[in-house]
């Protein structure tokens, strides 16, 4: 019984967790993440915990990743890795950017719940278009560059 009461509350962003739905971790784990998905649609979720915007999305987002299971949503906390963010231009809450294997990324935004049909119709343009096979793009060089930069990822040998 005693165990019971030690359980916290969940935070309003660890409600509704699908399985097709990361916690982001690291800048490595979002690029190790972003790689590993070659024929699969990729959504990065940046929001923050103190974000009304996102709190009040957060549900509709879930439900989108329930009814779309092949398509992979990374969740990146902003107040977590604000280098990260700030690297890759992330400035505005909540915001999205959408990868599709060998394309990269292929569509980047800001959306609420007044403009969710911008998410939808871009859920359903990259979700449903012919995959381009090969390797999966994953993050610009730019980006890896920026998130070098501030040394979050170390420089590989490649």
């Amino acid at each position: 019984r005693s165990s019971v009461s030690s359980l916290k509350p969940q935070k309003w962003w660890e409600k509704f967790p699908q399985p097709n739905m990361i916690e982001i971790q690291s800048a490595q784990h979002l690029v190790d993440s972003l790689l590993s998905y070659d024929d699969k649609l990729v959504v990065i979720d940046f929001y923050s915990p103190g974000c009304g915007g996102c709190r009040s999305l957060h549900p509709k987002i879930c439900q989108l990743a329930e009814s779309n299971p092949n398509t992979i949503f990374l969740k990146v906390n902003y107040d977590n890795h604000k280098p990260m963010c700030h690297a890759l231009n992330i400035h505005v809450l909540p915001f999205f950017r959408f990868y599709k294997g060998a394309e990269g990324r292929v569509s980047s935004f800001s959306c609420t719940n007044a403009t969710i049909k911008k998410f939808k119709d871009a859920l359903a343009k990259h979700g449903s278009e012919g995959y381009v096979y090969g390797p999966a793009k994953g993050l610009s060089d730019s980006e890896l560059a920026s998130l070098s930069a501030v040394g979050l990822l170390s420089s590989s040998d490649e």
